[in-house]
């Protein structure tokens, strides 16, 4: 089986699995946000159920219209606590003890290898970082989810993606998996897992494999996973009372398609508005005016990035003409930031510090754009109108590349600026 087939085997209880199974599988974490929890709520009082099956495998998480940007958003805020109050849910995080979710439960030991874990957001399949089993759910099934304790689902063919070599200067994690949804297009991995793989991924950071996991959603994949190995393990020693399943494929395990990808020939990247898979090298897009950069989000908001950010940056200001937001994916990552003297580099520089939260990436406050403006965003999605007014256009990078467009205001290979 593939490490995808023996979670989902595991939580099921069965011996084996295989693509195209209907299987009822265990829940170890359902996450809910503050977007998605009123309409879960609704449904599970419409629903009968007065009790969540288990308080502690369900997180709450303030992170998408937070700060509340509007009297909507406090009620959304409202409802989730009111609910996590009434059904003694511990796991849930207020603002300013919140972050944005998909980095906030790794760091808090709340999803650990092995785990199915289901949320109410898409990108819920950032934690396969971890070799967790996570994929996004809608809201009706959020309720179901807190009523059973279980959830159906049909058990995905897996892609696997074999990557090896070494990245060029200035070349990381964003790059590839941009890199790899142009090679799948954002459709190319609909219902499946996406398994990678090679010596590039056994070498890289759990910075470096959130990101990598957490746009796997966007060649249409159920979810991204890695196969949790030592850098794992010594990721999961900060939490010595939690243990995990550390599984990994079959050698004689059956994919759909083997992607075999070389890093040492990607250069730079950036995904042209209005697709994530409209890659391409940063020569092409090389002067491209921006009026607004932002560095952060669930995608590229860990202490890694903002280091990669630091050095590209020197001691050099931010263009006059562009607005620099920087967005911590959680207090923690902003406390870490502050050791290290990066939120006083910032500042300097000229950007502004944003609290974590989901902000610009959906569109909701904390740099929306206006019509005709261009930014240039770390985060993981461009459509149309998503980040702001419809004739507003986003193009996705990596920090590197994010850090030098805003010294110089265009589109910059951050090999020039260095």
């Amino acid at each position: 089986m593939t490490l995808a087939e023996k979670i989902l085997a595991l939580h099921s209880n069965r011996d084996s699995v295989k693509p195209g199974d209907m299987i009822m599988a265990k829940l170890d974490m359902i996450l809910g946000t503050d977007v998605t929890v009123a309409l879960s709520v609704e449904v599970f009082r419409n629903m009968g159920a007065e009790k969540v099956f288990d308080p502690d495998k369900i997180a709450l998480v303030n992170d998408h219209f937070v700060p509340a940007k509007d009297v909507k958003a406090a009620t959304l805020s409202k409802i989730m606590r009111e609910f996590a109050h009434e059904q003694n849910i511990p796991n849930y995080f207020e603002v300013g003890r919140s972050g944005i979710c998909h980095s906030l439960l790794p760091d808090k030991g709340l999803v650990k290898p092995g785990d199915l874990v289901v949320g109410a957001d898409s990108h819920t399949c950032t934690y396969g970082a971890l070799g967790a089993f996570s994929t996004g759910i809608g809201s009706t099934d959020m309720a179901c989810s807190w009523a059973l304790g279980e959830l159906w689902f049909r058990v995905p063919e897996t892609t696997k993606v074999v990557i090896e070599g070494e990245f060029q200067p200035y070349v990381g994690p964003k790059d590839l998996i941009m890199y790899i949804i142009n090679k799948l297009g954002v459709e190319g991995a609909r219902y499946q897992a996406i398994e990678f793989t090679g010596g590039t991924i056994e070498r890289m950071s759990i910075d470096g494999r959130i990101t990598v996991c957490n746009m796997a959603i966007e060649a249409g994949a159920k979810t991204g996973l890695i196969a949790p190995d030592d850098t794992t393990r010594a990721f999961m020693k900060k939490f010595p009372d939690i243990e995990g399943v550390y599984l990994k494929s079959d050698p004689d395990a059956v994919y759909s398609q083997v992607l075999n990808v070389d890093v040492s020939g990607i250069e730079p990247l950036v995904a042209e508005p209005y697709l994530p898979s409209n890659t391409r090298s940063i020569n092409e897009l090389t002067g491209v005016k921006v009026n607004q950069v932002v560095i952060g989000s669930c995608t590229n908001g860990r202490l890694e990035d903002f280091r990669a950010t630091a050095e590209i940056m020197g001691d050099n200001e931010v263009h006059p003409d562009v607005r620099l937001i920087i967005i911590p994916a959680t207090p923690g990552i902003i406390r870490e930031m502050l050791a290290e003297g990066l939120v006083d580099k910032f500042i300097k520089a000229g950007a502004i510090l944003s609290p974590p939260t989901c902000g610009p990436c959906i569109g909701g406050h904390m740099g929306i754009l206006a019509k005709d403006e261009v930014g240039l965003f770390t985060t993981n999605r461009n459509f149309r109108g998503r980040n702001g007014h419809p004739e507003s256009k986003v193009y996705l990078a990596g920090p590197q590349v994010a850090a030098a467009t805003a010294l110089t205001g265009r589109i910059t290979d951050p090999r020039e600026v260095v």
